[in-house]
Parts: structure tokens; C-alpha cells; sequence
């Protein structure tokens, strides 16, 4: 019994000196050689496990900080982590110093399980192929009137939808129902694949979209979380489920792209290739063993990224922030009304669609300044950034040091009153307007699409579909809150989720409409 007990006692005082000794090391590491007190770097402001702590409001977190150092570092073992909202040095960063920094490393080992080696992940020679395919094929008239035909389709879909819910006086999560129509438009428009998780019970597509959101959040935690790769080892905790909700993913995407093939086998002489899968699969042929199944899965991943949660979780917000401020709804209504001509005959939903056209969308300069306001408060993509390649010096006079990762924070930057005015926290869309037309803003201060050479290829598609499915369900519907009294915030990730949904109430507008049935 005596022996049992010291050797217990032996066993934990081992297991206690080890991890003494690792939270050491791990300390030193931290703090020696990061130039701490040297006043031409960027003043420290904790460490990168400082996050964890402030994890569920992370982004406001790095905002307090902003306001008061627009440049500053948080350490890690390895290196520096250097983040700014200063428009200059995201100018330098993103343009003129571009070939200087990369994704870095280190970013990719956190990165690469999910994202593989798709667009927004890779540099060099896989960026740049991937890049130049992929903007040609954006910058065609087919897949430019094909994926229009597509957002009208399924936003009439989602109108349909949300008229059955509002008849019943339901409340809905508007997030979801996005989400969903998000993932059909993509699917349908990056791939040529069918999914009607709108309207159909599909339950595939849905455990796929869990399994992707959630591997979103995890693959983020990484970054706060410096013992990921020992649980990646062992495969326990959240990284064993990382690795289920990836091999998830992968099924479901490589039967995507194998059904795909085996439709355009079938089609050979057919000219029907407008999806941009199907453009990839062809280029595949040129050089298979290079662009294999996996390269292809993981290009269809990042559209997916780009497709579904930029439109559908700025929508989230946008509706969020209509519904905080009715008399911008209102607004957006009337602009609907009058560009649609919809006040002079009631029109059913499907005439409706039919008048938003190309031209009647560019009409529309309140619907996109709202929309511009809501990617400046909640962008998509709230933090986002570059590894430095060499030593260099910033705009603002701060040095980086090799390997130093840079990162700027668009969430904290649309909060900035050193960039937006006084009035930098409030939703305003006449900010983005002179005399009722709609002014642009400098990439670098308004940086939701990034900017520079990798600045958003589906910058234009994004605005297209999310002005068509926001002229839709305003155009038949006034959205309320279901709950006042709730706060809402967001769940930490790569992109900007509303965490735990959005209930709204729909009450329909019946005095220009008809039935939509």
C-alpha cells in the first residue's frame, strides 16, 4: 500500500515538474528576443493566449485596443503577431510591398487540414494559376448571366419560404434560411450541382454545413490553443473532431466533383460548362496529376468559403441592422418600389423578379450603401492578414521582423473614429452617398473584399446576389426582431456568424404585392 502510494505521489509530482518545466519553456520562448522594450517595434499588448480569454468577444477586444495603439504586437513563441488599422500600412502590405509577404507558414500549418491548397491559402505558382483561371472565368458574360439567373431563382425560393412562415406567425432564424440559400446558390453556380437544401429535406447538405461551420470555429481556435498539434497527434479533444467533420466534408465534396464528371462524361459535345467547377475539371485534363481530385476538392472548398458566408452572413447582419433601424428598412423599401416600378400595378413574385435586371440593380444606390455600411461594421471576414518574407519598416514607422506575422483587423476598422468620423459606430448608409449616388471608398479603408493583387474576384457577384435576394424579401416583406431584448453578438471564427442565429418575425407588405403563391 505504502509503495502504491509513492509511487502515485512519484507519478504526479513527474507529471507536475513536466508541466512546470513546458510552461517555462513556453514562456522564454515567448519573451526573449522579441525586441519588448525597443520603442521601434510595435508596443506589446500581451500574447496570442492573452485571446482565449477574451475569445467570445475577440473582435471588440482587439477594437479596445485599436483605439488607443492602431498598430500592436501580441507575442508568441515563435514570433511577433503584429495587427494595425492603420489604411496605410495595409496599403503596403496588400500593394506596394506586396511580393514581401506571403500566407506565411505558419498560417498554412494551422490552415492547410481545412483549406488544403486552395486559393486563399497558397502563394506562388498554385496562387497564381488558381488566380488567373479563376478570374477568367468571373470576368465571362456566361457565368455572369447564369449565376444571375440563379440568384433570382432561388431568391424567389426563399421569398416562398418565408411567406409560409409569416402566414403561420412563426419566427424563423433569417441566418439559417440564409445559409441555406447561400449554399444552393453556390453549389448550383461553383459546381452545377442541385442541392434545394432551401426548400427540400436534405439532410446531407445539412450535416455538411454543420460539419463546415464548425470546422471553421475549430480550425480558428488553433490560433489561442498552443498545444493544437499535440491533440492533433493523439487525436483527442477538438481536433478529433476537426479530423471527423473534415473526412465529413471531403466525402461529400469529392462525390460532388465525381458526380460532376460523370455529367459533363455524359455531355461531351454539350455546351453546358457555365458552373466554374466544370471550367476546372476541364483545365484538370491538361495536366491530371498536378490538378487531382484533392487539388480539386480543395478549390471548390474556398469558393464555398467566398460563396455561402460572405452573402449569407452579411445578409444576416444587414437584416439585423434594419431591424435596429426601421426607417433605413423603409427607406430601401421605397428605393425597391421605385426602380421596380412595383407601386404603379401589384405584381406577383415571379414578375417581380423578372423587372430585376442588370439595369435596375444598378439603380439601386441606398440598397448598396446600406449594404457597404453593414460589411463596414460586421465584414465578413473580421480579422485577416500576411507573414513578412524579409525585415521591413511600416508606413506608420513601426519595424517587423522576418517571420512576424502582420494582420489587419476590418472589424476594429470600421469602428475607427480615426477613419469613419465621430460617428464611426453608428449605421448610416448616407455616409457612402453625394447627391443620392453611391461613392466607393478606398480599398485599404474599406477593406471587406481585401485589396490589392488577391483583392476578392467575386467582389461584384456578391453585391449582385445579395441586392437581388435584399430587393426580393423587402420588396414583400417589413422584418421585425422576435426578441428586443436579446443581445446579439457574433461567434468567434474565420467568418463572421451571428452566434446562435437571427429570429425574426416577417409581416408581408400587401399594398403593392399580390398573391406570391
Amino acid at each position: 500500500m505504502d509503495i502504491f502510494f509513492s509511487v502515485s505521489v512519484c507519478t504526479a509530482l513527474l507529471v507536475l515538474l513536466l508541466v512546470l518545466l513546458t510552461f517555462g519553456y513556453l514562456m522564454l520562448s515567448i519573451f526573449t528576443g522579441k525586441s519588448i522594450r525597443n520603442p521601434k517595434y510595435p508596443p506589446v499588448k500581451g500574447t496570442v493566449f492573452d485571446q482565449a480569454f477574451y475569445l467570445s468577444r475577440l473582435y471588440d477586444y482587439q477594437t479596445e485596443i485599436a483605439k488607443t495603439n492602431p498598430t500592436f504586437r501580441l507575442l508568441t513563441p515563435a514570433q511577433s503577431e503584429v495587427y494595425t488599422v492603420d489604411p496605410r500600412n495595409i496599403e503596403h502590405i496588400l500593394k506596394t510591398q506586396f511580393d514581401k509577404y506571403s500566407k506565411g507558414k505558419s498560417n498554412q500549418d494551422v490552415l492547410t487540414d481545412l483549406f488544403g491548397h486552395g486559393i486563399f491559402i497558397v502563394d506562388g505558382e498554385k496562387w497564381r494559376q488558381q488566380r488567373k483561371l479563376a478570374s477568367y472565368e468571373f470576368s465571362t458574360r456566361v457565368l455572369r448571366d447564369f449565376s444571375c439567373e440563379v440568384f433570382r431563382k432561388n431568391a424567389a425560393k426563399l421569398v416562398r419560404v418565408i411567406t409560409k412562415l409569416s402566414d403561420a406567425s412563426m419566427a424563423f432564424d433569417i441566418q439559417d434560411i440564409l445559409m441555406r440559400c447561400a449554399l444552393d446558390s453556390i453549389f448550383k453556380v461553383g459546381f452545377g450541382v442541385e442541392l434545394n437544401c432551401l426548400e427540400g429535406s436534405a439532410k446531407l447538405s445539412s450535416s455538411f454545413m454543420k460539419a463546415f461551420d464548425d470546422s471553421n470555429a475549430l480550425t480558428y481556435w488553433r490560433y489561442v490553443d498552443p498545444f493544437w498539434k499535440v491533440k492533433r497527434f493523439l487525436n483527442i479533444g477538438c481536433e478529433a473532431t476537426l479530423k471527423r467533420n473534415i473526412k465529413l466534408i471531403d466525402e461529400f465534396l469529392h462525390g460532388v466533383i465525381q458526380e460532376r464528371r460523370e455529367q459533363l462524361e455524359m455531355k461531351r459535345d454539350s455546351n453546358e460548362k457555365e458552373d466554374i467547377l466544370s471550367r476546372f475539371l476541364l483545365e484538370s485534363k491538361k495536366d491530371p496529376e498536378k490538378m487531382n481530385d484533392q487539388y480539386l476538392r480543395d478549390i471548390t472548398l474556398n469558393f464555398l468559403l467566398a460563396g455561402k458566408d460572405t452573402t449569407a452572413n452579411t445578409l444576416s447582419w444587414f437584416f439585423y441592422l434594419l431591424c435596429k433601424n426601421p426607417l433605413v428598412q423603409e427607406k430601401i423599401a421605397q428605393e425597391i418600389n421605385d426602380v421596380t416600378y412595383s407601386r404603379e400595378s401589384e405584381v406577383s413574385m415571379d414578375e417581380f423578379v423578372v423587372r430585376v435586371t442588370d439595369a435596375t440593380l444598378e439603380q439601386m444606390h441606398y440598397l448598396h450603401a446600406a449594404l457597404s455600411e453593414t460589411l463596414r461594421l460586421y465584414p465578413a471576414v473580421p480579422v485577416n492578414g500576411r507573414c513578412t518574407e524579409s525585415d521591413d519598416i511600416l508606413p506608420d514607422g513601426y519595424r517587423l521582423k522576418k517571420g512576424d506575422g502582420v494582420y489587419y483587423m476590418s472589424y476594429a476598422m470600421g469602428r475607427m473614429t480615426s477613419i469613419w468620423g465621430d460617428d464611426a459606430e453608428e449605421f448610416r448608409p448616407e455616409r457612402w452617398l453625394k447627391d443620392g449616388m453611391f461613392q466607393h471608398e478606398s480599398p485599404f479603408k474599406f477593406i471587406a473584399f481585401h485589396a490589392g493583387p488577391r483583392i476578392c474576384l467575386g467582389k461584384d457577384f456578391a453585391y449582385r446576389q445579395m441586392k437581388i435576394i435584399a430587393m426580393a424579401l423587402l420588396g414583400f416583406f417589413r422584418f421585425k426582431l422576435a426578441d428586443e431584448t436579446r443581445k446579439v453578438t457574433y461567434r468567434t471564427m474565420f467568418t463572421l456568424h451571428i452566434n446562435g442565429g437571427l429570429p425574426l418575425h416577417a409581416v408581408p407588405r400587401q399594398v403593392h404585392y399580390n398573391s406570391i403563391a
